[in-house]
């Protein structure tokens, strides 16, 4: 290796590696934002918002690796410009395209690593993120009794005090009603003080109250109300200090189990889609064929003068289900698709005779009862087929969608070099300014195509390949045009550039005098 591809390897390894941080960090807070009024005061432990954030930092892997390549590109090839080395380089023979050659070897690397981190790291960390995520929102709040409203967090249980002091622990004017019972507001402590603590490792809540009373409606004692109209009994306990213990398993963070959050298409690999959209293939053909089949059941005499042909993949699925059911059952008729028209010469005489005067008779109201019925039937099934038949469609089409996602977005880091580097040695630019603002910009062109391609082909309007494809042929075409006019010492970004491309179609466009010929 020469030593100029050891200094331009140095120049790329130190800014990629700090920019790869940063995006991660920043696309990380935006990611986390949304979910911050699920995890503020539930009293997590910085165990799991740790196990959390870094589960969320390798999902964020596959949008921060392009724009890191991006940036640090930009940064190196704008720095070796801006100090006149790219200059230097090529004044000893080696041309702009082979200095380009061991990062983009380099990026070859990262290339594959994206994909392996996309197929492997991501849908796993997609898993556990996700469903933690979701035992997070199911998790109750912290305990928090405030002054002078009742707390409904304890299952079956309101409590309400008047004051708390600020140890935490001493309460003033405890109001306490239970509904364990489920027979409404029947049982009811009050009590002047009382104090307020966790035990048992926070599993149980423990409150001792001070001078007050037990209230409870129904139990043998005074009756109260009207005697005649009201046979309801109360009785009250005073008492001088009382212990209540209330469980707070319900508080604590409840693990569900992940099979349940698998079949999400962002927590599955490329084998495991191919399975699912093959899966979906055959459900989506065997809708296909109960529709074909239900004219053997609704038309008995219609379908006799039928000419309607099976699409032949129809005819080879049940080709295939017919040898799978064959080897299941060796004694099972096989069901045909196609029957052979009945011609006018297969009938007898008087065969026709009676099926002309059977449809001359004027129908029955029987008849036209059960002809209603049997429409109405075969209405029901074909919306509930096509039905089926759209949301196998559009499953599989989600599959797909992500199957080339995920080979889409490791090829981006190929052409997030090819936008980078030649728009480095342009600009001659090195730092943290125009860098970032291209990147910024090429990254939300990236981040738009992407989208709009995804959201055209969910819709039909084009392929899934040509929706999540479009944004790195885009983007490559112009990373090839930046590459030549990089080649070329190409100011691009000098404002004489294009004065002087304005004044050359001036003197080509502009009004000449008369018999005054343009050379």
């Amino acid at each position: 290796m020469l030593k100029i591809d050891k200094l331009i390897i140095k120049s790329f390894v130190g800014p990629f590696i700090l920019t790869f941080l940063v995006v991660v960090f920043i696309l990380l807070l935006q990611h986390m934002l949304k979910y911050f009024d699920d995890i503020i005061g539930k009293d997590l432990g910085w165990d799991v918002v740790g196990t959390l954030l870094f589960y969320f930092a390798v999902f964020m892997t596959p949008l921060a690796l392009p724009l890191a390549i991006l940036l640090s590109s930009l940064i190196t090839f704008g720095n070796l410009s801006e100090h006149f080395e790219i200059t230097a380089i090529k004044s000893l023979g080696i041309s702009l395209t082979r200095a380009l050659v061991p990062i983009f070897l380099m990026v070859i690397g990262l290339t594959f690593f994206a994909f392996y981190v996309n197929n492997t790291w991501v849908p796993h960390s997609a898993l556990e993120a996700y469903s933690l995520l979701y035992d997070i929102k199911q998790k109750k709040p912290a305990l928090d009794l405030q002054e002078g409203a009742f707390y409904s967090g304890i299952p079956d249980i309101s409590i309400k005090v008047n004051r708390k002091f600020p140890d935490g622990k001493s309460l003033k004017g405890v109001m306490i009603y239970d509904h364990r019972s489920r027979i409404g507001n029947k049982q009811v402590t009050s009590a002047d003080s009382g104090r307020m603590y966790t035990i048992l490792n926070d599993q149980y809540l423990k409150l001792e109250l001070y001078n007050g009373y037990d209230y409870t409606e129904g139990a043998d004692g005074q009756r109260v109300g009207p005697e005649a109209g009201n046979q309801e009994s109360l009785r009250k306990t005073h008492f001088a200090k009382s212990e209540i213990v209330f469980d707070l398993s319900s508080f604590g963070l409840a693990r569900t189990d992940k099979r349940w959050f698998q079949g999400n298409r962002i927590m599955r690999s490329v084998f495991q889609l191919e399975d699912d959209m093959d899966s979906l293939k055959t459900e989506i053909n065997q809708t296909d064929l109960s529709r074909y089949k239900l004219q053997f059941s609704m038309f008995n005499y219609h379908r006799k003068g039928d000419t309607l042909q099976v699409p032949p993949e129809l005819k080879s699925f049940q080709q295939y289900r017919d040898s799978v059911d064959k080897a299941r059952d060796p004694y099972q008729t096989p069901f045909a698709l196609e029957f052979k028209p009945v011609s006018p010469a297969e009938i007898d005489t008087t065969t026709r005779k009676a099926s002309d005067s059977l449809f001359k008779a004027k129908p029955s109201a029987e008849e036209l009862t059960l002809a209603l019925n049997y429409t109405r039937t075969l209405k029901a099934q074909l919306l509930n087929l096509n039905t089926n038949r759209t949301n196998y469609v559009t499953e599989r089409k989600v599959f797909q969608i992500q199957w080339h996602k995920i080979l889409s977005n490791s090829i981006a880091c190929i052409v997030m070099f090819l936008i980078g580097a030649p728009l480095g040695a342009i600009i001659k630019k090195g730092g943290l300014g125009f860098p970032v603002i291209f990147s910024i910009f090429f990254f939300i062109l990236f981040y738009l195509f992407m989208s709009t391609g995804e959201k055209w082909a969910l819709q039909d309007r084009i392929s899934v390949p040509q929706g999540i494809w479009a944004a790195d042929c885009i983007l490559a075409v112009i990373g090839l045009f930046f590459l030549r006019q990089a080649r070329l010492d190409a100011r691009l970004f000098d404002s004489d550039y294009y004065r002087v491309i304005a004044e050359k179609l001036k003197r080509r466009f502009g009004r000449r005098p008369e018999g005054v010929s343009a050379r």
